[in-house]
Order: C-alpha cells, then sequence, then structure tokens
C-alpha cells in the first residue's frame, strides 16, 4: 500500500450469497466488532434485490454499497438488465465490471466492459474494473501481456480525470474460490506491471493515484502479507466478506502501518 498517493479499498463481493434478512443480520454482527477508526474505504458489493436493504443496514457503519453488475445501455426494452442511473437512484457508489465469472458464463467481453466502464462513470458512480489470467495463460507465460489487453481495454477512451475513479482489481482466476492464492511476491509483480501499463497510457502523476486490489482469496491469514506489496491498495474479498468476524480482520490488516 502507498497512501501517500491513492486509497486504500477493502471492498466486499458477495456474489449470489444473502437474502435481504441475511443483510440486515450480517449488518448487526458487524455493529459490534466493526472498528470505530479506519484509515481504508471499506464497501461491500450486493445482490442488487439487496441493495436497499444494504443501503439503510451499512449507513451507521459508514460502509459504502456497491453492485455486481450493470448493463451499458441507459434504457430500453433489455429484459432482466440493470442501468447505472438505476443503481445510482438507490445510493450505489462502486459497481464491478469485468468480473471473470461474467465473463466465463456470461459472455462478457473486453468491448462490454468497456462499455460498461464508460456508463457507470458517466453516472458518476466508480467502476471496480476485474482483470485477470487462467492457470493456462499463467503457465504459458503470457500473463503480463494478457493482463495489459485487458486493462488497456478496458480504459479505452477514458480520460485522466475520470481515470481517478477507477479501481483496477487483479483476480487470477485460478485463484477465485479454490481456496488457492497466489504468492504476495507473484501478485505485487503483476499489480505492478498493471501500474505500469497505466502510466504507459496516462503518465507516471495518474497512474500513481489509481487504486489496484487484489481479489485471489485473500483472507485473514494473508491480508497483512499481500498488502504489504507497494502496489497492492485492498482487495475484493469474496467468501471472507460473507463473515463479519473475517471481514474485520482484513479491514483490520489494510489499517496497520
Amino acid at each position: 500500500m502507498n497512501r501517500r498517493y491513492r486509497k486504500t479499498v477493502i471492498a466486499g463481493n458477495w456474489k449470489m450469497n444473502m437474502t435481504a434478512t441475511e443483510t440486515k443480520k450480517f449488518a448487526e454482527e458487524l455493529k459490534k466488532i466493526m472498528p470505530r477508526a479506519k484509515w481504508c474505504d471499506t464497501l461491500i458489493c450486493v445482490p442488487a434485490c439487496n441493495i436497499q436493504t444494504a443501503a439503510k443496514a451499512f449507513k451507521d457503519l459508514r460502509i459504502s454499497v456497491g453492485a455486481e453488475n450493470v448493463y451499458f445501455e441507459e434504457k430500453g426494452a433489455y429484459t432482466g438488465e440493470i442501468s447505472a442511473d438505476m443503481l445510482k437512484d438507490l445510493g450505489v457508489k462502486y459497481v464491478i465490471v469485468g468480473h471473470s465469472e461474467r465473463r466465463q458464463y456470461f459472455c462478457e467481453t473486453d468491448t462490454t466492459v468497456n462499455k460498461k466502464v464508460h456508463a457507470v462513470l458517466n453516472a458518476g458512480m466508480n467502476p471496480i474494473i476485474c482483470v485477470g489470467e487462467s492457470l493456462e495463460q499463467r503457465e504459458t507465460g503470457i500473463t503480463d501481456e494478457w493482463i495489459a489487453l485487458q486493462v488497456k481495454s478496458a480504459l479505452y477512451g477514458v480520460p485522466a480525470d475520470k481515470l481517478r475513479r477507477c479501481i483496477i482489481a487483479y483476480e487470477p482466476i485460478w485463484a477465485i474460490g479454490t481456496g488457492k492464492t497466489a504468492t504476495a511476491e507473484q501478485a505485487g509483480e503483476v499489480c505492478t506491471n498493471i501500474r505500469a501499463t497505466i502510466r504507459s497510457l496516462y503518465g507516471a502523476r495518474v497512474a500513481r493515484s489509481v487504486t489496484i486490489q487484489y481479489g485471489g482469496s485473500m483472507n485473514p491469514k494473508n491480508a497483512a502479507e499481500l498488502l504489504a506489496q507497494p502496489d497492492i491498495d485492498g482487495g475484493l474479498i469474496g467468501g471472507a466478506a460473507l463473515k463479519p468476524d473475517q471481514f474485520v480482520d482484513i479491514i483490520n490488516a489494510a489499517n496497520q502501518e
């Protein structure tokens, strides 16, 4: 982490978990153990049907509410989709874009990810842009090239003044939900290369202001080591974000010097 230039952000991603009733219970348990003072920004991205409940439940905890997905059109005949303006009207501040599960199961492409990034930014919200490689891509030695392409594609047409609202989340696909985790050195190296890619596009001053998260099975045991890497500025937390005590442990790790 480098708090001198950029924010530390711990974000939960609940995926398709938690009912509205369970969201209220989670917030009640979290209130008992949430640190009063924290240096990092904290948010939880919840299923769309839980956004209103979460906004009320997390208000006193100073936890922002994020969405897990968005559609890139403003309105129209897109049954089942949710626009950026709809999310903003509910109080959403962050939106996950291009998560590997959506790329894999819902056929998202670099083109649609870029459109969603613009939709989120134009609505005044902050995109959390996910990038990452498969195990095969890592083993064949194309991790850096693959992720650089994803970053460049996602940020195509994004001006420098809006880039400061973007978060890049590095999530090695082989470490999501598998219990496997990249070593701190592996994760740090990729995040450094992500910043180098941004630097090549926008210059050093802008690049050092961008928050880059690690999103591959970060948990209370490895959070401090991962966050000690100079170019890892937070985490996109999956399973551990469903358990109040584990989520707080990660927040505490981010609050350390």
